[in-house]
């Protein structure tokens, strides 16, 4: 027993070194089959760097106003992530706006720097976060942090297990993947942590939020697919930064 839950503590750890910036579990064993483990508490990490967020928001909001609480909060999340998934979103949008095929998108989307279109996908998106945030109760819009943080995370997994990996032409990398038990895993811990939620909220708002997750993160699935007949690393990122927009979007059309 002391085994498994120290796997299960060195997964959770490895899940946190991938998807943030904290200092945690550099000593420890990442080696490929623990790494696919390791994905299944995607979600739960997501709704740990919303928690962040919200109680960044939540105390900002004790001296200045809700958006100025937003912003801190935001800036707090980017720096727990080191932007990881902003910088997917960029890449992503940059290759399917501008590449013409599926090699092209690729390659526009490994070249270094921002773009146009780039730079306009990652200012909307945050630009309407906030902006939807701001717009709901204090307490009501630091749980929507956690859940739509949750949510993208989730979406993430969701594309790791059910679409194809779209690898460049002479490039050889190893595809994100996640095995069966690790996904109903990661969806159990979603569907708890949706269901904590909905105690706020009540069940038709988090239901909102869940299908504005899925119609957005659908949509781009479909341009995505569409252009490169699969995903890459930066698609992942764009997958959660629109899943999590999402929900918001979800939620703002119940309120």
């Amino acid at each position: 027993m002391k085994d498994a839950l120290r796997l299960e503590w060195q997964l959770f750890q490895l899940a946190m070194r991938f998807l943030t910036c904290l200092p945690v579990a550099r000593d420890v064993d990442g080696s490929d089959d623990l790494r696919v483990r390791a994905n299944k508490y995607f979600p739960l990490v997501g709704a740990l760097v919303g928690a962040a967020g919200a109680g960044v928001f939540w105390v900002a909001c004790l001296w200045l106003p809700q958006s100025a609480g937003l912003i801190l909060s935001l800036a707090a999340t980017l720096l727990i992530t080191g932007a990881f998934h902003e910088e997917g979103l960029a890449n992503a949008a940059e290759g399917l706006c501008r590449g013409a095929g599926r090699v092209q998108v690729l390659e526009m989307m490994v070249h270094p720097g921002l773009g146009l279109f780039g730079a306009l996908a990652v200012a909307l998106t945050l630009a309407l976060k906030l902006v939807l945030l701001a717009h709901m109760p204090v307490i009501f819009a630091g749980v929507a942090l956690v859940l739509g943080h949750m949510i993208g995370m989730m979406a993430v997994v969701h594309v790791i297990a059910t679409t194809p990996y779209a690898h460049s032409n002479g490039l050889q990398v190893a595809a994100p993947y996640i095995t069966g038990d690790g996904y109903r895993f990661a969806l159990a811990c979603a569907v708890l942590i949706l269901l904590a939620g909905s105690m706020l909220f009540g069940p038709w708002p988090t239901l909102f939020a869940l299908l504005g997750s899925i119609v957005l993160g659908q949509a781009f699935r479909s341009a995505m697919m569409r252009k490169m007949g699969g995903y890459n690393s930066d698609c992942l990122g764009a997958v959660m930064q629109l899943g999590e927009l999402g929900a918001y979007l979800g939620l703002a059309v119940w309120f």
